[in-house]
């Protein structure tokens, strides 16, 4: 019998490239992943692991039972959430992770909603990036993250997550409230040419490559002369009349800033997708159906949002705008 505690430390090893970090990332010793990773070889027969510079990859045995390994986690997943099923109270904790927007405009209602509804259910929530989610994910410290799909995170098809597209959120064009386009409704994109432009820091965010790529979509290159590390500064520096940014919807700056939010037209209004991304198998546990539930809800009381929650992501999702 293979102990599947085993084939999931092997693909966090895999997930985080040595053995060292997955230890970490699974809170035990680099010494006990290696005795359970070495009992494992010895079981199976094959080794599993070679070195690779200062970290470690797996062997092409190594790689193949990960593959199965995926498909083995995702059935406990699924034997787990049938067992959940079964327990009375629901008490949680329920843990959910997600990005800084998602977790103002989602998230926190939904955990509101929540608390609400099933006052004895415990929600737990970690702001981080979409990469962060994921590796929280596999390492079992999420149950469900709130994400964007980003260049070189997983694909669609990845066999250890299950992505269903939550909401198509749309860029809208900050500008100070006394600019010539503020209230009109709606812009295009090309209307803003001529403005300075304002982003967030790209060591922050992919915020300031999304702006670029959007507006060459549009037509031309955004004169980009500030950099912020929060969205308050944008709406402050926009407001002070310092130049002009794209942000999206769920984005919210402090009260009482003078800036006008515009919305921007064309045949493919700009746009991000939202996703949530759950451990493939574990979407029937109860606790995390009512959490996705509860985001949905969320959603759908949103305005200006495009497209419907709940439709099941497969390999033919676009790329994110």
């Amino acid at each position: 019998m293979i102990d599947l505690r085993r084939l999931h430390m092997l693909r966090v090893v895999q997930q985080q490239g040595t053995v060292t970090a997955a230890a970490e990332a699974l809170h035990l010793t680099p010494s006990a992943i290696s005795h359970h990773l070495r009992e494992l070889s010895r079981e199976l027969k094959v080794p599993l692991l070679e070195p690779r510079g200062r970290g470690v990859r797996l062997t092409p045995a190594g790689r193949l039972l990960v593959d199965h390994a995926d498909a083995l986690l995702a059935r406990w997943e699924e034997a787990q959430a049938e067992l959940e099923a079964f327990r009375a109270g629901r008490a949680g904790p329920l843990r959910i992770a997600g990005f800084t927007t998602a977790i103002s405009g989602l998230v926190a209602p939904a955990a509101g909603r929540l608390r609400r509804s099933h006052p004895g259910l415990v929600v737990q929530v970690h702001e981080c990036d979409t990469a962060e989610s994921m590796d929280l994910l596999v390492a079992g410290k999420a149950d469900l993250a709130v994400v964007e799909p980003v260049e070189g995170g997983p694909p669609p098809d990845d066999a250890r997550f299950e992505q269903r597209p939550l909401l198509e959120e749309p860029y809208l064009l900050l500008v100070p409230a006394d600019h010539p386009l503020a209230g009109a409704e709606p812009v295009r994109l090309a209307d803003a040419a001529a403005e300075d432009w304002i982003v967030a820091d790209p060591a922050t965010c992919d915020h300031a490559q999304r702006v670029q790529g959007l507006c060459a979509a549009a037509g031309f290159s955004p004169r980009i002369v500030h950099a912020a590390t929060q969205w308050a500064t944008i709406w402050s520096l926009v407001a002070n009349g310092l130049g002009v940014s794209l942000v999206p919807r769920l984005t919210e700056g402090p009260a009482g800033q003078a800036v006008s939010l515009v919305p921007v037209s064309s045949e493919n209004p700009p746009t991000r997708r939202i996703l949530t991304c759950v451990r493939r198998g574990s979407g029937q546990n109860p606790l995390i159906d009512l959490g996705i539930q509860a985001l949905e809800e969320v959603v759908r009381e949103l305005p200006g949002v495009l497209g419907a929650p709940g439709q099941r992501l497969g390999a033919d999702l676009p790329d994110s705008a």
